[in-house]
């Protein structure tokens, strides 16, 4: 890592100046370092490393606030345990809020005063970003939503094969010449996105959410221009990215013209396009939720009708952090469950006190800590283990991505699917 700048350091350090944010300044001042947070945090669980901990992360930025914005930092820094931001300083940020924290805040229910460890842990992701730190991986991920519309940089040309090719498998397995996959139809109730990893890696849970739509006979579109719904750029820490990602949905729903933004599985992207993204652009979104909650709505009202013998298998279920721990969206995955399936069972623990599989943060992003990530996966891989499950669901792409190589690497012999896939496949399809 070359050596920082003056410059650098101060566009850093104006994070913690602005005294404005009282949320921020409250939470630097609050960590009492009691270490109940340390059980709850798979890095350090997995490591016994005391730099692991939650609380000794909140304090990498903490320090860097007492001996700026502090009187007895400034004048008697290693009383106050304050420390200077520089070369040494900047290079353990990295290595820790970056690539020793997966931002499940799972740490932050366990607090014994509250203090939300994953708020600071962004503030000191932005700090590093501010000087041009984050990791090369990480950025270059967001760049790619930026510069493409989507963080893999599919071209239209790809995405457009790709769904034509999807239509075509839908409307063989169904046998109805007529069963589509809408693109760029303005006015329809829904618009749909999708997790890019989706048409790039995972088609088959396209077709399997244009089969739910079709039994529910929804009224609904995909756009090519914004389909994305994640947005890295949360974990990156520069919020002007995340502005743009987030003003580039609004944007599409409004020259759509459609009345619901449906988020596809994507734990992140649920948050940060429901909850954080009216934050980003200083505005409220239209009508947003989940696919979980509308394939819940549709169970509900009857529009959906499952077969629980195309369900053999014993499946349990992956809890993604943003989606269940910090978006409350916690029974509806459930429910859909007990209309797919006899045989499943819960890992433990699970809901909002579920363990992290290790891919969050924007650690799928960064090769850069491959090993430490699959690491700390071994917690994961013995909950699933425990269950004796042979079918892992988890509503999250990236969830999914990550369980596929705790899998592999862990030898589990199991099925990774999300959620869609197991409703797909169970359902009875009405005549028409």
């Amino acid at each position: 890592m070359e050596k920082i700048s003056k410059e650098k350091i101060q566009a850093g350090l104006e994070v913690i100046k602005n005294l404005r944010d009282s949320k921020l300044i409250t939470h630097l001042n609050s960590c009492v370092r009691c270490g109940l947070c340390a059980d709850t945090c798979l890095y350090y669980l997995s490591t016994k490393d005391e730099r692991m901990i939650p609380a000794a992360k909140v304090d990498l930025v903490s320090s860097i606030y007492r001996r700026y914005q502090t009187l007895t930092g400034r004048i008697a820094p290693a009383l106050s345990g304050a420390r200077s931001m520089d070369d040494e300083h900047i290079r353990e940020m990295v290595d820790l809020l970056y690539g020793a924290c997966t931002m499940c805040g799972r740490c932050v229910k366990h607090c014994s005063i509250g203090v939300d460890i994953e708020y600071v842990i962004r503030a000191g992701r932005e700090m590093l970003a501010r000087m041009d730190h984050v990791p090369e991986s990480l950025q270059a991920t967001v760049d790619a939503a930026l510069e493409t519309g989507n963080n893999m940089a599919i071209s239209e040309e790809d995405f457009l094969d790709t769904l034509e090719w999807m239509e075509e498998e839908l409307q063989d397995e169904l046998d109805d010449p007529g069963a589509r996959i809408p693109i760029n139809e303005k006015g329809k109730k829904i618009l749909y996105t999708l997790n890019p990893r989706e048409p790039k890696f995972f088609p088959l849970s396209i077709s399997a959410m244009a089969k739910i739509f079709y039994a529910a006979g929804e009224s609904w579109t995909l756009s090519t221009r914004m389909y994305d719904v994640t947005n890295y750029a949360y974990f990156s820490g520069k919020p002007e990215h995340n502005r743009i990602i987030a003003q580039r949905m609004y944007d599409e729903m409004e020259a759509m013209e459609a009345e619901k933004l449906v988020l596809a599985e994507c734990g992140h992207g649920s948050r940060a396009s429901r909850w954080e993204g009216p934050n980003y652009i200083g505005r409220p979104y239209p009508e947003t939720l989940s696919s979980i909650e509308l394939m819940a709505d549709y169970f509900r009202q009857g529009r959906l009708r499952a077969d629980k013998a195309l369900t053999p298998e014993r499946l349990t279920l992956h809890d993604p952090c943003n989606l269940v721990r910090s978006g409350g969206v916690i029974d509806e995955q459930r429910y859909i469950l007990s209309h797919v399936s006899d045989d499943f069972v819960e890992m433990h623990p699970h809901g909002v006190d579920n363990f992290c599989c290790g891919g969050g943060g924007g650690q799928l992003a960064m090769g850069e800590y491959n090993d430490r990530r699959m690491k700390i996966a071994e917690i994961k891989a013995k909950q699933i283990r425990k269950t004796g499950a042979t079918v892992v669901v988890s509503p999250c792409h990236n969830c999914v991505d990550q369980l596929s190589q705790i899998n592999f690497t862990y030898k589990l012999n199991v099925q990774i699917k999300t959620m869609a896939e197991v409703v797909a496949d169970a359902l009875v399809i009405p005549e028409r």
